[in-house]
């Protein structure tokens, strides 16, 4: 048991959480809920814990009267007993992952869902099964992403600190930005800076060039030209939380092609902002940018061939669920997405606009300050 003292706000947020979960359990008959982290999927974990883990494979046990927390990694297991948000925290090794195996023996258990079920490695599966005969275990990856689909403040305060990095991060990228640099250095440059204002991690990706660049990728060792555009995404997560900005910047003045390309993106980025409200699907988010792009003749562009999503879900994940036409999400009051028309169009390549919102009662309430312009590196990015 942690000896640390939580404040009462966190106490609340601790209490919020498990009582979200608890009537989920309820609602869909499951005696246990068993949050499993992959080293690449670690939301539940962090959403049960409020704690950076390094492990390889990491579980939190959700029973209706007990919180646990196990780890492959001996040096998580500290830091998770010193959370304060669960009532105790063991190492686990395959084969038998004893400590939670005999968790779920202990708690009767029979019917669980398991976080990230369609992940688990077959060793762990045998391990569940062998400590608790006839188990059913059920996906509950559906489950988790509900639950933490809708932000509290609490997270919303931890949002925004996010997004403060996000709006510096841009501004080091433009002030950075010149002739002859490369890729790998302007993101150097704005990495450093990123981890400097407390960031845990950043997911950035890259593009420049003219009118042939077809999407961003990790840097490169190509060199800015004068006539270039650089696109970006900038994602810090910090506080456990991935906040999301997508611009443009010219190296030198915009052509008139480049400013007409961003004008096409703003329209409908500016679409899909307005499209939000409480109980909005992605399908309609999505159909609202995309309608745009249709109207200017460009709707072809709007295709899987050329684009992936016009925007998705962030939190403790950097990649939710989709803003995509065809899919029906319903998206509540609280949750937080970035909506982004980013695409390739013959006007000046591909381009790259948007902001992560939240959703509030009176519509969406962006989390960046950022100007929502095309930048030029002439200029500066305060100007």
């Amino acid at each position: 048991m942690s000896d640390k003292v939580l404040s009462i706000e966190d106490v609340a947020e601790v209490d919020f959480r498990h009582a979200k979960l608890r009537t989920a359990m309820a609602e869909r008959g499951l005696d246990a809920l068993l949050a499993y982290a992959p080293a690449w999927r670690r939301e539940n974990v962090r959403y049960l814990t409020d704690t950076t883990i390094g492990a390889a494979a990491a579980f939190v046990l959700v029973t209706a009267d007990d919180i646990r927390a196990f780890s492959t990694r001996l040096a998580d297991v500290t830091p998770l007993r010193q959370s304060g948000w669960v009532s105790r925290a063991d190492v686990i090794a395959l084969p038998d992952a004893a400590a939670l195996a005999d968790a779920l023996r202990g708690s009767g258990a029979r019917r669980i869902g398991v976080g990230h079920l369609e992940l688990l490695p077959l060793g762990f599966e045998r391990a569940i099964r062998g400590a608790v005969t006839g188990a059913e275990l059920i996906s509950a990856t559906k489950l988790f992403d509900a639950v933490r689909m809708v932000k509290s403040p609490w997270e919303l305060r931890r949002m925004q600190d996010a997004a403060h990095v996000c709006d510096a991060a841009w501004k080091a990228f433009v002030d950075v930005l010149e002739p002859g640099l490369a890729e790998y250095e302007i993101v150097a440059t704005v990495e450093s800076e990123i981890k400097r204002l407390g960031a845990e991690d950043n997911f950035m990706l890259i593009a420049s060039g003219k009118d042939e660049v077809l999407g961003m990728t990790p840097p490169s060792r190509r060199r800015v030209e004068v006539g270039d555009m650089v696109r970006t995404e900038l994602t810090p997560q910090t506080g456990g939380y991935w906040l999301q900005i997508c611009r443009s910047v010219t190296v030198g003045p915009p052509s008139d092609a480049q400013q007409r390309s961003f004008e096409l993106f703003h329209e409908a980025a500016e679409a899909g902002v307005a499209a939000v409200r409480p109980g909005v699907t992605a399908h309609e988010v999505a159909t609202a940018e995309n309608d745009v792009f249709r109207k200017h003749g460009y709707g072809e562009y709007c295709s899987d061939k050329w684009t992936r999503v016009r925007g998705h879900g962030l939190g403790l994940h950097l990649d939710e669920f989709p803003i995509i036409e065809g899919n029906h999400t319903v998206i509540p009051e609280g949750a937080t997405f970035i909506i982004h028309p980013n695409t390739y169009t013959p006007i000046a390549g591909y381009h790259v606009f948007g902001d992560q919102v939240v959703v509030t009662a009176d519509g969406a309430r962006r989390l960046v300050e950022t100007e929502r312009r095309l930048f030029s590196s002439d200029e500066g990015s305060l100007s």
